[in-house]
């Protein structure tokens, strides 16, 4: 037996779905609006994880350009037919309206980390898809909007039978189940003569949990297990929170288990928050003498340490990767507590090999992410200045489609990153540094940028750089939350010489500071990291902080700054 500590995959990996093919368990998780669209993981033994590629070009155009945050790539399913793997996820291009405007597709891969299939668009009722395959039949589930004034959001889950090759629709699609509580992401498995539709229920958030119905047909009627499988809705003091969206995995020797969501709060004076966003957990489960999946440890709380299965077999399955994972210095946040990497910048290719050339600069792979496309030379180029990454500013950091940011997931609640930077900017509209990021109105930033000279007002564009004796080049710390973007501190700098800038994040306090005759010197005040967080403001929120660097030039989108020494260190509590 092997103990795993939940969460398995930490940071931002939220809606896992788990399959098993052969001594291999896969992960796919959402991607909302960044790239690389749907990453997927993979194990032997569940406990330790190591990324495995993604479904390159899961987004048509290979843009999420215009989206907005927290919309792009939701709930992808992963499946395996016995010849192939599938994938079906929807694009959601509207969030908080009662119209999603979504598209829902499908993609196939031999591999689970070789090259997808162009997506194709399938019926699109709503968002969280899944696909069951069946004697050769396929039948893809979701769940049904109704938009209309007095319609319900969560108007039931709906099933349509789809030909395997063209994936048109064959015959009508069908009702399975309606609930009073909110139900999403349904699985569906057949077990000793039974079908069990695994539903996500009662929202991703507090109340979020699983419940099981089951019925003799596919086609239902399906009756629902009095009894949650998972949840923490009654329990805000659990470790592991918002329990939820799961699937179950039978095991090689029969066991089973529960791969779900779930997320690690702070405890602030301002309730509760989530700054790493929602996560992946697995739960080991049995089956009641009524033929109910129950968890394995008693009740439907989630646990943080979970005794599961150990296969030793060292080869892959048929149909597995055809991609052999990099060597034992990869870049892999997914270690035992106590063993956390650090990332250097660039990550000199690692993981390149899981990743077609139009997705991947060079030495900008795993575990780096960008916003709403994937990044490219035209911006990110790794090859101008060796050991260095040079940015192009585009638009600012508000963006919805043109950011030049990269960024890397914040796996635990103490964390620390740095990086140095070397840039010449002449205008307040040119700006480059260190960012903590949720969304546009929730990030914490340092940069290096132009200010007037000192008794000069701030009256709008200058038009004199340091360089021609007018300005001077500062470091700006600013803060953005729903209520604006704030000035925190500015310390000026050489306006000649690369400078390191730090953030150190100690639970919901990130303090700033830079390098100044080699020592540690403070930028402003503890700022409040917990704002970046799924459950700060009013808005529907479902990433998770990130940490990386960005540039900005708002006028001729010609400036430049160059980045060295990138490190994230995530410590576990």
């Amino acid at each position: 037996m092997t103990v795993l500590r939940n969460p398995v995959l930490r940071g931002f990996a939220p809606d896992p779905s788990l399959i098993r093919v052969g001594d291999w368990y896969y992960v796919a998780t959402s991607s909302f609006e960044w790239f690389p669209t749907i990453p997927l993981h993979r194990s032997r033994d569940l406990a330790h994880w190591e990324y495995a590629g993604h479904v390159q070009r899961a987004v048509p155009g290979n843009s999420l350009a215009g989206v907005p945050d927290s919309g792009g790539v939701w709930a992808p399913a992963l499946s395996w037919d016995g010849e192939r793997f599938w994938v079906t996820y929807t694009v959601v291009r509207s969030v908080g309206t009662p119209y999603f405007d979504l598209d829902t597709y499908v993609s196939t891969a031999d591999a689970v980390g070789g090259e997808w299939s162009a997506p194709r668009r399938v019926p699109s009722h709503g968002f969280d898809p899944a696909l069951f395959h069946e004697d050769g039949r396929l039948w893809l589930l979701n769940l049904q909007n109704d938009h209309r004034p007095g319609g319900e959001r969560f108007a039931g889950i709906v099933v349509t039978e789809l030909d395997r090759d063209t994936l048109e629709p064959v015959g009508d699609t069908r009702l399975l189940l309606q609930h009073d509580r909110l139900v999403e992401g349904p699985k569906l498995l057949r077990r000793e003569g039974w079908y069990y539709l695994v539903l996500a229920e009662g929202g991703t958030g507090w109340e979020h949990g699983v419940r099981v119905a089951r019925a003799k047909e596919l086609t239902g009627p399906y009756e629902l297990d009095a009894l949650p499988l998972l949840t923490t809705r009654d329990d805000p003091g659990l470790p592991l929170q918002k329990a939820g969206h799961g699937e179950l995995v039978e095991t090689p020797d029969g066991q089973w288990l529960l791969g779900h969501l779930t997320a690690r709060p702070l405890h602030t004076a301002r309730g509760r928050r989530c700054t790493l966003g929602r996560e992946t957990a697995i739960q080991a489960v049995t089956w009641d003498a009524d033929g109910w999946p129950r968890l394995r440890h008693g009740g439907w709380h989630p646990a943080v340490e979970v005794d599961v299965p150990t296969t030793p077999h060292p080869l892959p399955p048929a149909g597995g990767s055809a991609h052999p994972l990099p060597p034992a210095d990869r870049p892999t946040r997914h270690l035992p507590p106590g063993d956390q990497p650090t990332h250097p910048l660039p990550p000199a290719d690692r993981l390149a090999h899981h990743l077609p050339p139009a997705d991947r600069p060079a030495g900008l792979s795993w575990p780096w992410s960008t916003l709403r496309e994937p990044p490219d030379p035209s911006w990110a180029d790794t090859t101008v200045r060796p050991g260095w990454i040079r940015l192009r500013g585009r638009h600012g950091p508000e963006s919805r489609w043109a950011a030049s940011l990269l960024a890397q997931r914040v796996t635990e609640h103490r964390a620390e990153a740095e990086v140095t930077v070397e840039a010449r900017p002449v205008t307040f509209t040119q700006a480059a540094g260190l960012v903590l990021w949720y969304n546009p109105e929730a990030y914490l930033s340092l940069d290096l940028t132009w200010a007037e000279p000192w008794g000069e007002p701030q009256r709008g564009q200058q038009w004199r750089g340091p360089a021609g004796g007018g300005g001077r080049t500062v470091l700006s710390l600013v803060e953005r939350d729903e209520e604006g973007l704030r000035q925190v501190a500015v310390v000026d700098v050489a306006a000649d010489a690369p400078v390191t800038l730090g953030v150190t994040v100690e639970g919901a306090d990130a303090r700033f500071w830079y390098l100044r005759d080699g020592a540690r010197t403070a930028v402003g005040p503890a700022l409040d990291f917990s704002r970046l967080s799924d459950d700060h403001g009013s808005r529907l929120r479902f990433t998770g902080a990130m940490a990386g660097v960005h540039a900005r030039d708002l006028v001729d989108a010609a400036f430049t700054a160059d980045f060295t020494g990138f490190r994230l260190v995530c410590t576990p509590d």
